[in-house]
C-alpha cells in the first residue's frame, strides 16, 4: 500500500509540469528530503522499525504527526512528510513538512508498553526534534497522552522545559483545548464554504463517513447538528447504514464503551465497499490512504469526496473521478485544520501568550475559508479543466519555491 501511495504523490507532482512552469531544478529541489532518519527501537527485547523524516524546512521548522500502525514504512512516511510540506504551505503556516511513525499494532499493547515505545521513540530521535527544528503531533493511533510521554522524555534528555517541541499535548502540559477537534472543525468550515460556492442547500445533505475515529466522529456530529443526514459510517472493524440517518451520538457512545458499531440499533451492517459506493452528496474519507483506487473509483456515486485522511484517493483514481464529475476536496486543504490548531498551540508555547478561545476559533474559520476560496478560485480561473487537488498543489508549490529562491537554493 505505502509504495503505491508514494508513487501517487510523485505522479501528482510530475503532472504539475503540464499546468505550471516548473524547471528541472525546481522539481529537483521540491523532491529533495532534508533528512531521512531510521532507527530500530528495542523495547523489552522487542524490535520496532521507527522513522522521522523531514522533507522541507524552506518555510520554517518541520511539522507533522507521529503514527503508530503496522503498515508504517519508509515510503509511507516520506509521502506523508512531503504532503505536510504542501499542506503547511497551502495553509500559510510558517512550517516545512515532516512525519514520523513506528511499525506495530498499538491495539495489542498495554498502556505501560505504549509509554515505553513512546519514550524510546523520543530517545532515538531527540537530536532531530525541537520547537525550532521539527515539531511532532498526534496522528493515526497516537493521542495527547502519548504526546505527553514524549514531551516528558524529551525534557528529561535535554534538561530544560520546551513545551513547544510537540503539539497535541494534554492541557496540563501546555496543550490547547481547540487542538482536539481542530481537524474536524476546520473541515466543517471548509464544507460550509464549499456548499456556498456550489450553490447547495445549507441543510439536508446526505453524508457517508469512512473512519469513525476522532476526526470522523467529530465531523459527523458537527454535520448532523447543522441539519445534514449521516446515512453511513465505518471504523476499522465494520460499517453501518440507515437511509433515514444514523444516531451519531449513540454510535460515539458505543465507541467509548469499545463496542462494535453494529452492536446498537442505529443501522444495519454493511461492508466498507458498500459505504464507499453509497449514493450521497458527501463522502468523507477519514481513515487511511489508498481507499479509492482505479479498482473502485468507477463505483463512487458521491457528488463530492472530502479527504480528511492523508492520501485516501490514489493518483490513478483522480482521473476517473474527475471524468465522472466527482469533485474531490484534497487532503492538504480539507484536513489542514489540525495543523492550524497545532500552530496556535506552538505559538502560545513559544510566546507565553494565552489566546482567547473565541479568537482562535474565528482565526481557524477565516483560515480554512481562505484556503477554500483560493483553491476554488484557481479551479474556476482554469475553467474547471483541472481538479481541485491540482489547484491546491500549484498554490502550495509556488509558496515553497518562492522561499527556496529567496534562500538562493534555486
Amino acid at each position: 500500500m505505502s509504495g503505491s501511495f508514494y508513487s501517487s504523490v510523485l505522479q501528482r507532482l510530475e503532472a504539475l509540469k503540464s499546468v505550471m512552469p516548473l524547471s528541472d531544478r525546481e522539481a529537483e529541489v521540491l523532491l529533495k528530503f532534508q533528512s531521512i532518519n531510521r532507527q530500530t527501537l528495542d523495547v523489552d527485547g522487542q524490535k520496532y522499525d521507527a522513522y522521522r523524516i523531514q522533507h522541507s524546512r524552506a518555510l520554517g521548522p518541520g511539522k507533522g504527526g507521529i503514527r503508530f500502525h503496522p503498515a508504517v514504512s519508509e515510503d509511507e512516511v516520506k509521502s506523508l512528510a512531503l504532503l505536510m510540506s504542501l499542506k503547511n504551505s497551502l495553509a500559510g503556516l510558517p512550517y516545512g513538512g515532516a512525519k514520523g511513525g513506528v511499525a506495530f499494532n498499538p491495539k495489542e499493547k498495554t498502556p505501560v508498553e505504549l509509554e515505553k515505545i513512546s519514550r524510546a521513540y523520543v530517545s532515538a530521535f531527540h537530536e532531530v526534534l525541537g520547537q525550532d527544528r521539527d515539531i511532532p503531533a498526534p496522528d493515526v493511533y497516537t493521542n495527547d497522552q502519548i504526546m505527553g510521554w514524549m514531551l516528558d522524555e524529551y525534557e528529561k534528555i535535554k534538561g530544560y522545559h520546551e513545551p513547544g517541541m510537540i503539539t497535541g499535548k494534554p492541557l496540563s502540559l501546555g496543550g490547547l483545548a481547540l487542538r482536539q477537534d481542530a481537524t474536524a472543525m476546520g473541515c466543517f468550515y471548509m464544507i460550509e464554504s464549499m456548499i456556498k460556492s456550489l450553490g447547495w442547500s445549507s441543510t439536508g445533505l446526505k453524508v457517508a463517513v469512512q473512519g469513525f475515529g476522532n476526526a470522523g466522529s467529530y465531523i459527523a456530529q458537527m454535520l448532523q447538528a447543522a441539519g445534514h443526514k449521516i446515512i453511513a459510517v465505518s471504523d476499522s472493524q465494520e460499517a453501518v447504514m440507515h437511509p433515514d440517518g444514523l444516531d451519531i451520538q449513540a454510535l460515539m457512545d458505543l465507541k467509548k464503551r469499545r463496542l462494535p458499531l453494529g452492536s446498537g440499533d442505529s443501522g444495519s451492517k454493511i461492508d466498507n465497499q458498500t459505504l464507499l459506493a453509497s449514493e450521497v452528496d458527501l463522502l468523507i474519507l477519514a481513515a487511511l490512504e489508498d481507499q479509492i483506487t482505479d479498482q473502485n473509483a468507477g463505483k463512487v456515486r458521491a457528488k463530492v469526496i472530502i479527504e480528511m485522511a492523508n492520501g485516501p484517493v490514489s493518483a490513478s483514481a483522480d482521473k476517473i473521478l474527475f471524468d465522472n464529475k466527482v469533485l474531490v476536496v484534497p487532503d492538504i486543504a480539507a484536513n489542514a485544520g489540525g495543523v492550524t490548531g497545532s500552530y496556535f498551540e506552538w505559538a502560545q508555547n513559544r510566546t507565553g501568550h494565552i489566546l482567547d478561545d473565541e479568537y482562535l476559533v474565528n482565526k481557524l474559520k477565516s483560515n480554512m475559508r481562505s484556503v477554500w476560496e483560493r483553491i476554488y478560485g484557481l479551479y474556476e480561473a482554469k475553467d474547471k479543466q483541472v481538479d481541485l487537488r491540482t489547484g491546491a498543489y500549484i498554490l502550495a508549490v509556488q509558496r515553497i519555491l518562492e522561499a527556496e529562491k529567496a534562500r538562493g537554493h534555486i
